[in-house]
């Protein structure tokens, strides 16, 4: 039998195909199995009272933005619908498929990252509605914006300053959006029952330090696909970008067991802040850019939260804020800082992009939350009762307790 270099040819172009498809299906999976990270990271942080809620809002969560991902928010970021023949869907191997399986997984963060901000006071079905909405429209827009090329953003940077706004894999896009959401969320919820007496604030100790710490692992493995599977194809496999997620979160974790004088809670949020942070330059980095991209997202993660914590009435449980807002913030600005060959980076990245387009998408993200959640406050409200929630979001919502004797 002749073989023919037309035969040879397909024969490769299917083990790519193949090959890609396999890769970033192992990639969605990965990034599927961190929302079991945000989900336990808050039932850890919680009391008891509130974790079965904990655990129902994340995969709650994750069911509602996948629908409104497949309908409304995957057109609207690539103008890509899936209404038609599953033939047609399936042509490539799927790779189409499968690539809205990671993404969604991505769109599916920014409502886990909100729960832990407003945890422990929200009423559930409106939150599911802001869920929708979000997934549906705000993150959506801003994603399309940024690595869809739409509006011709991109096009307008790379003109004016000759570098589009370079974020690999969501520093901003996903963290930043999902964090200032949160803040707009947290302020609208206003803080809960018990946080001040007397005139000084009270925090609630986390009530589960081996949850919180499954969930912060769980989270740390799992965003070396998050990072790496960014690729999205076989050939874009980069060592660069597994080296400096690695390196950031040391980083993050070195600042938060010094800042944090060993406290537990700061100490497994340290790895996701620097993670958090990395996501953006990690394709560009030098891993000294990463590691000291890592340390002031560690630092500034646990300083922060400790002042709101204790001087503010920004309620915010697990410091989504911080950690997913201000890092991610960070996070966008150091690619143009770390990226750049002056510094040992790849290069082919501007400084001042990199700051414009990081204040849009705090933008688009605190304008697309105060129009969402201003309106479910207005009308359908969003908060507990003081007796619902002093009973706790279990038996006031789920009627069950996360135990069977409380």
């Amino acid at each position: 039998m002749t073989v023919t270099a037309s035969d040879a040819h397909s024969a490769v172009q299917t083990l790519t195909q193949s090959s890609d498809t396999l890769f970033l299906l192992l990639g969605a999976i990965m990034v599927f199995l961190m929302h079991a990270g945000f989900a336990f990271l808050e039932v850890g942080t919680v009391r008891n009272k509130n974790q079965v809620n904990a655990l129902v809002k994340i995969l709650a969560d994750f069911g509602v933005s996948a629908v409104a991902y497949f309908f409304i928010g995957y057109w609207v970021a690539y103008d890509v619908t899936f209404f038609a023949d599953a033939n047609t869907l399936s042509q490539g191997n799927g790779y189409e498929l499968v690539k809205f399986f990671f993404l969604v997984t991505f769109a599916a963060a920014i409502p886990a990252i909100v729960s832990g901000g407003i945890a422990e006071r929200a009423r559930f079905y409106p939150i599911m509605l802001a869920t929708f909405l979000t997934v549906a429209l705000i993150y959506p827009l801003f994603e399309g914006m940024i690595w869809n090329g739409n509006f011709g953003l991109q096009a307008w940077f790379e003109a004016k300053y000759g570098a589009g706004f370079h974020d690999f894999a969501g520093s901003v896009v996903v963290h930043g959006v999902g964090g200032w959401i949160a803040l707009i969320a947290v302020l609208f919820l206003g803080m809960r029952n018990g946080r001040v007496k007397a005139g000084k604030h009270t925090n609630f100790a986390p009530s589960n330090i081996p949850f919180l710490a499954l969930g912060a692992w769980i989270l740390s493995v799992g965003w070396f696909g998050f990072n790496v599977m960014s690729a999205q194809a076989v050939n874009g496999i980069s060592g660069l970008v597994a080296m400096n997620s690695l390196m950031a979160m040391v980083g993050g974790i070195l600042a938060a067991l010094v800042a944090g004088k060993n406290d537990p809670g700061f100490i497994h949020n340290g790895p996701l802040a620097g993670l958090v942070a990395v996501c953006a330059g990690s394709d560009l980095m030098h891993p000294l850019g990463a590691l000291f991209t890592g340390l002031v997202a560690g630092a500034m993660f646990v300083f922060v939260f400790t002042y709101l914590q204790n001087k503010t009435q920004i309620d915010d449980v697990l410091g989504v804020w911080p950690l997913h807002g201000l890092c991610g913030a960070w996070g966008g600005i150091a690619a143009g800082i770390f990226g750049s060959e002056a510094l040992w980076g790849l290069g082919g990245v501007s400084l001042t992009v990199q700051v414009m387009g990081t204040l849009l998408g705090i933008v688009v993200a605190v304008a697309g939350a105060f129009i969402v959640y201003g309106a479910l406050r207005l009308t359908i409200g969003l908060r507990l009762s003081e007796e619902e929630e002093y009973r706790g979001a279990d038996l006031t919502v789920h009627r069950i307790s996360s135990t069977s004797n409380d």
